[in-house]
């Protein structure tokens, strides 16, 4: 009979020698007593395939890969996949269990916004799923995004002028201890602009750049864009003509 993990694959961010790491837990401390574990580390490729990151041979309940920009580079979407076997019977390995899909890095909350050009403003989340790593002990460890937009077409044309404000152009991001929600987040408001023209909807994207003054392992990284899409509303307009005649905005 072949034996199976106690828990499914499980992968958290951990900070590990001021390192980002990225750790694989599959087992209680406890309950793997005399089992070994092989780890397999993999992530998907632009193609959308699972390539092979590294392999482990372990006692341990869990195993660690470090975000090192070589074998693993933030923007990837990591996966580990879990078999347990016996030392004495290497041979007769559990069905192996894979963790869900992990993205390391840079995302923005929502991925994508529905807005109208109705004067409300939306609030637009910037995380980090993976540890903010810090080469200096002082209050100025911190990753700085700068935030532009660039409104385009339905035919993906630059097109007049922005569509979409944003309350900042640029944000910080401070380390705080790792929860389930991340590592650090910064937020910032949208408002779509009221530009009283028949425009149609258009779309906006929202694009961050790390400032070339951040750590080393973010300087190469540019997250994902967010896509804006803003809703054309009909507005109000009024105009005089001869005696003059005042035709007002309620159309008397």
């Amino acid at each position: 009979k072949l034996m199976s993990l106690a828990l499914q694959p499980v992968i958290t961010p951990k900070l590990v020698a001021n390192r980002a790491h990225l750790q694989c837990v599959y087992e209680h401390p406890s309950s793997g007593q005399g089992l070994h574990y092989e780890v397999l580390w993999s992530r998907l490729s632009d193609a959308g395939a699972k390539e092979e990151i590294r392999r482990d041979s372990t006692q341990q309940p869990f195993s660690y890969l470090e975000v090192d920009s070589v074998h693993l580079r933030l923007g990837d979407t990591v996966f580990c996949t879990v078999t347990a076997f016996m030392k004495d019977t290497p041979d007769q390995q559990s069905l192996p269990k894979e963790s869900s899909g992990f993205y390391a890095g840079i995302k923005f909350l929502p991925e994508s916004l529905q807005i109208a050009e109705d004067g409300k403003e939306h609030v637009l989340t910037i995380l980090s799923t993976v540890p903010i790593t810090c080469s200096r002990n002082d209050d100025s460890c911190k990753i700085t995004l700068q935030l532009s937009t660039e409104d385009l077409g339905k035919n993906s044309r630059l097109v007049g002028p922005p569509d979409v404000a944003l309350s900042s152009c640029q944000v910080d991001l401070h380390p705080t201890p790792c929860t389930v929600s991340g590592c650090a987040a910064a937020a910032l408001t949208v408002t779509a602009v009221t530009d009283f023209a028949r425009d149609g909807d258009r779309v906006t994207h929202v694009r961050a750049k790390v400032d070339e003054g951040s750590e080393p392992l973010w300087r190469a990284y540019t997250p994902t864009d967010v896509q804006v899409t803003v809703q054309d509303l009909p507005t109000g307009n009024c105009y005089s003509f001869t005696d003059p005649h005042i035709i007002t905005f309620d159309g008397w």
